[in-house]
């Protein structure tokens, strides 16, 4: 069986504070990918608490984001209605990768053919865990759909992209 994984795909990240132009423009085709997936969906949501400025991320990027419990930390709408119409089993993240997604996946999907990324950020938590599921599924295609995915700017986006390339993730339009 296939697992499709939908990363981050909260309000802060579409329109909100950190959200952009590119990020808005996918939700349609991300829907899409999720409606017409042939295997389980799973998701992820980035998850931070009110002393987010005080740790190690927010050091780097001080901009308050997906406070537990907030607008922002809220998956898009249209998103989410895409993921429970599929029955997506979803984990909450405090950083970039999850090994709980890792172990979620194996426990859930045992016959584990592929696994599909698409989300946001392309260049920050798409690619961490994809290069985590490299790493967990050690001889599982793993693919990342490039235009269901948005980074924090299109260079970075596409650095991405060239970064997973060599480390053998299969990207595909």
């Amino acid at each position: 069986m296939k697992a499709l994984v939908v990363v981050d795909m909260q309000n802060d990240f579409v329109n909100g504070v950190l959200g952009s132009k590119e990020a808005v423009a996918i939700i349609d085709h991300a829907v899409e990918v999720i409606e017409n997936f042939d295997g389980k969906v799973f998701y992820t949501l980035d998850t931070h608490s009110e002393d987010y400025l005080q740790t190690e991320e927010g050091r780097h990027l001080p901009v308050v984001h997906c406070v537990r419990g907030s607008k922002g930390w809220e998956l898009n709408p249209q998103i989410q209605k895409a993921l429970e119409s599929r029955h997506a089993k979803g984990v909450e993240k405090p950083t970039f990768g999850s090994e709980k997604l890792m172990e979620l996946i194996q426990k859930e999907v045992p016959d584990l053919e592929s696994i599909t990324l698409i989300g946001i950020c392309t260049d920050i938590c798409v690619i961490s865990n994809a290069l985590l599921a490299k790493a967990h599924f050690v001889n599982v295609p793993v693919n990342v759909v490039a235009s269901a995915c948005a980074g924090v700017t299109p260079a970075s986006h596409d650095n991405a992209l060239s970064a997973m390339k060599m480390c053998h993730i299969n990207v595909v339009e």
